[in-house]
């Protein structure tokens, strides 16, 4: 892996030096960025995956929308569609993208989710559908330069900081590390529990962060949820998954179950001959107490499924996930003065 990671490092320099000067010359304002009129929030990472931005969008959302009229603008990664798009519950997977239409289902019609790769055009049609819309939450546009946020999260994983990464393709970062320097917040993710104040003064250091504006959370688990047979007390799980990193995953169930597991890409198009294999997995197990296991933004892409011969005959079920924030009050107090202030 080293000698890779040698081998591409002058590849990463070119990259990273072209992001270095494109983010200058928006710095500098040769390059124009559209200021949203309203309050908004831009939550995302220096990494290409994998951080966690769909539950801390999520736990974002629900924090505000009860407060404010507030919509989530994303480009819908995934998705065969293309140009703004206002999802509705009706959409696919394939028309919407799944983390969109995850948020729909989660927030139903309480929220306006729209995506448009273009987050500046996506910005002015949420602005001109809903004039009363006071928030516009936006998911992963931190290198989205055409729009500025009001205010700036910036996330990074517990096991692999962007300290301790390279630009691509050694590494994964986007963009040089120094791109920091535009966030507002920063949040620590998918931490182990009882992470000691050593630690947390250790990542700080290493991240090269005010403690003041660094904070950590971590995956609360809920209860399966069924869309197929019924099994009760499972002590085995056939794991399919479709996302950057379910590494987290794999270790919290293979505390407690026997897991086999199917990896496929980030946002991966399940066609149904993959459906079949996936059964034809699950029936060479000899005993009964198994289930096929998958996330919340894969289930997004694998409900339609539930129309086609046999789905439905096999025990699927999709794992719902939440963040747990450490020492909410002042990160909830954070987050408050922002859009409170006039």
């Amino acid at each position: 892996m080293q000698k890779i990671r040698t081998i591409l490092w002058p590849f990463s320099l070119i990259y990273g030096s072209v992001t270095y000067f494109r983010n200058k010359l928006f710095d500098l304002g040769i390059f124009s960025s559209y200021v949203l009129p309203n309050k908004s929030i831009c939550v995302g990472n220096l990494s290409t995956g994998g951080t966690g931005k769909t539950p801390h969008v999520a736990y974002l959302t629900a924090l505000l929308s009860g407060k404010m009229e507030t919509a989530i603008l994303s480009r819908g990664y995934g998705r065969k569609t293309s140009g703004f798009l206002l999802i509705s519950k009706e959409n696919t997977a394939a028309e919407a993208g799944d983390e969109p239409l995850f948020y729909k289902h989660y927030f139903g019609d309480s929220v306006h989710v729209a995506v448009c790769e273009n987050r500046k055009i996506g910005a002015q049609k949420i602005e001109q559908l809903f004039p009363t819309n006071q928030l516009i939450i936006l998911d992963d546009a931190f290198q989205h330069r055409r729009v500025k946020a009001g205010l700036n999260i910036l996330l990074t994983e517990f096991h692999l900081p962007f300290s301790k990464d390279l630009v691509l393709p050694a590494g994964n970062l986007r963009e040089f590390k120094s791109g920091k320097n535009r966030a507002d917040i920063f949040i620590v993710t998918k931490c182990p529990p009882n992470l000691s104040e050593v630690q947390k003064s250790n990542l700080a250091k290493s991240l090269k962060l005010n403690p003041e504006v660094l904070f950590f959370s971590s995956i609360s688990y809920a209860p399966f949820q069924s869309f197929g047979k019924i099994v009760r007390n499972p002590t085995h799980i056939l794991l399919v998954t479709g996302i950057a990193n379910p590494n987290g995953l794999v270790e919290k169930l293979s505390e407690k179950y026997t897991v086999d597991h199917l990896k496929y890409k980030d946002h991966h198009s399940f066609s149904m001959e993959e459906i079949e294999q996936i059964h034809q997995k699950f029936d060479t197990f000899a005993y009964s107490n198994v289930i096929i296991l998958t996330t919340e933004k894969d289930y997004m892409r694998l409900k339609d499924f539930g129309r086609a011969k046999n789905f439905n005959s096999y025990p699927w079920y999709y794992q719902p996930i939440t963040v747990e924030i450490e020492n909410e009050i002042q990160f909830k107090e954070t987050i408050n003065q922002y859009v409170n202030t006039i």
